[in-house]
């Protein structure tokens, strides 16, 4: 079975490799008729070919060298003047925001020439604590991808006054994880960004467990105020820089900076602004990466890493130096670019093969070819079908209270309602405070303010909490919306203008063990199961690539003006400014519950 431990480690193959390189000895494979992408000398190298063996590069040859040579039995695979470049390094990630298992996601990361990514699965942690990590560590060792975890370093993301999570890592946990698992290689994000810069001593040690080890910690910092602290307190990469001026702190305080490219239709499109820190105000690239973080299934396909690399390309990067930042920077920047990240004798042979495009056609992974004309290859298919099977635990996450009323009580008096408004593209939101006078019905404050209701209900079995929220901007008109998914503690976020169907979206997110749905006037117009965690489909990704596409068209049909996966995050209380949770609203910058009204004007 394709596994990332199929390639030999280094120190086992030397005298081989020498061998190879030397003409002593044949190589397995030979790639000829090639241009090569050198992301160390960012060059554009004519005619040449890779020589591998035991999964890993031997030499770079002039194109025809085998061929001149007396050795015999390598397999010849002619690239007719394409490009070949090492495979993609996504810096970071979260598989789960695909909805897709490890196993499911590789074969999109594959089609795109992503061989390696480093993940943050805070959310199964969030989840199921320990445990989920590891399902998910068992579920990484068996997919033909090489996929290393950034320990969550947030879960709960905030204390327990305001959110329900099912997960409580604490810096002992999270120690024990690192010392468990030689995949566990960096911190992941410490996404209490605010809690780090007050000293908060649980955030601190944290940090510690990673930092003493030796370990890299990964950030998440929104207002450049915040930035020399986590800085000083061991941060050293950030994916949230969404303006050149952040972006240009970020690297004058040593932080590298990971350029997040997305669907530009959704809030995770922010590479065009932050790297405007280099095009326009001359920093240098050497600590700037690009990465993806959240996909869902089929922006996965559409909005790869290569995708991502194309639009620094746009923005106006050269293009050996846009394929280093999806590659050798982020190698290097977890001290892995002795073994990935650039082609080169010793590397392993992850090699894609472009057009002059940057559009991806192969991908070799570890020498083996798994993507073809761009599709999977009988090998990759046959890899895919054995996927891990997670334990029946991870199937009974969804504990729901009998019966709660997701809609607020009428206000029968003047009151002020604390709304929670949307600021485009709808990461961000804010505190709108709107006066509302006396009326018959929700739907003449729905009409006049733009208004739908917002619920988010516990769903960890630990207390059946629930709170009301009102969400302004949206732009649901008629039905209700709901997901399982509702980062970072993961309970139900519900919006909807009439509790008929908020009910009848809360009821299908149990039937299914989790998922997202839309309804209208009572029926289901889409959902996806999410029986995994509450977070994750069991099924192939070109399945769930389809279904998510429809639930997408729904959601549009429905009025919604931001994307499922920004609707998730409204529960998200490290996020400025204002959020739901299951313990109420949350000033984020205050980090403390407000009332939904009150009263007077």
């Amino acid at each position: 079975m394709l596994t990332r431990f199929s390639v030999a480690p280094l120190h086992t193959m030397t005298r081989t490799l020498a061998a190879v390189a030397m003409g002593r000895a044949a190589p397995d494979l030979v790639i000829t008729g090639a241009r090569v992408l050198s992301t160390y000398t960012e060059r554009m190298l004519r005619d040449r070919e890779l020589w591998i063996k035991g999964g890993r590069i031997a030499a770079v040859m002039p194109a025809g060298a085998y061929k001149k040579s007396k050795l015999g039995g390598a397999r010849i695979y002619d690239a007719r003047g394409g490009i070949l470049a090492p495979g993609l390094v996504d810096p970071h990630v979260h598989i789960e925001s695909s909805m897709m298992t490890a196993c499911a996601f590789a074969e999109a990361a594959l089609l795109n020439g992503t061989t390696t990514v480093f993940c943050d699965s805070h959310e199964i942690g969030n989840v199921s604590d320990v445990a989920g990590i590891e399902w998910m560590l068992a579920d990484a060792r068996r997919a033909p991808l090489s996929i290393f975890l950034t320990v969550p370093s947030t879960v709960p993301a905030t204390n327990a006054k305001l959110e329900t999570a099912g997960g409580d890592l604490t810096a002992a946990k999270i120690g024990k994880l690192f010392d468990r698992w030689p995949e566990a290689v960096a911190l992941g994000e410490k996404m209490d960004y605010v809690s780090v810069a007050l000293g908060n001593p649980r955030s601190h040690a944290i940090l510690a467990e990673a930092l003493r080890r030796g370990r890299p910690a990964c950030g998440h910092i929104y207002g450049r105020e915040f930035v020399a602290a986590g800085a000083a307190s061991g941060v050293t990469d950030t994916h949230e820089a969404i303006t050149r001026e952040i972006a240009d702190d970020f690297l004058e305080n040593g932080v590298w900076v990971f350029l997040r490219g997305g669907n530009p239709q959704t809030p995770w499109h922010s590479l065009p602004q932050a790297i405007k820190a280099v095009t326009e105000l001359g920093a240098n690239p050497k600590r700037v990466c690009v990465c993806t973080d959240d996909r869902d299934a089929d922006d996965l396909f559409l909005f790869g890493l290569d995708w991502v690399v194309r639009q620094a390309v746009a923005a106006g990067l050269g293009t050996t130096t846009a394929w280093s930042l999806g590659s050798l920077h982020p190698a290097t920047r977890y001290a892995m670019d002795g073994d990935i990240g650039g082609l080169a004798p010793a590397r392993r042979a992850d090699v894609v093969l472009l057009n002059d495009a940057l559009e991806v056609q192969n991908t070799w992974f570890g020498g083996e070819l798994v993507v073809e004309r761009r599709r999977i290859t009988p090998l990759l298919d046959r890899a895919l079908s054995r996927r891990y099977r997670y334990p029946r635990a991870a199937y009974e996450t969804v504990k729901l209270p009998r019966r709660v009323a997701l809609v607020p009580p009428l206000p029968r008096g003047k009151v002020t309602a604390n709304v929670i408004r949307l600021v485009p593209p709808g990461i961000v939101t804010e505190r709108n405070r709107r006066p509302l006078a006396p009326a018959a019905s929700w739907g003449e404050h729905f009409a006049r303010h733009d208004l739908c209701f917002l619920t988010v209900v516990e769903r960890h079995g630990k207390n059946g909490g629930m709170a009301h929220g009102l969400l302004r901007d949206f732009g649901l008109r008629d039905g209700a919306v709901a997901s399982s998914v509702g980062h970072d503690a993961h309970n139900i976020v519900i919006a909807g203008t009439s509790e008929v169907d908020m009910q009848v979206a809360l009821a299908t997110v149990k039937k299914l063990r989790g998922g997202v749905c839309v309804v209208r006037r009572g029926k289901v117009l889409a959902r996806v199961a999410l029986p995994v965690a509450g977070l994750l489909s069991d099924r192939r990704a070109p399945v769930v690539a389809r279904e998510t596409t429809a639930l997408k068209r729904a959601w549009t049909k429905l009025g919604c003006q931001v994307p499922y996966m920004g609707f998730n995050l409204l529960p998200l209380s490290v996020i400025p400014d204002f959020r739901l949770t299951d313990k109420g609203l949350v000033d984020v910058k205050a980090m403390r519950l407000v009332p939904l009204f009150e009263r007077g004007q």
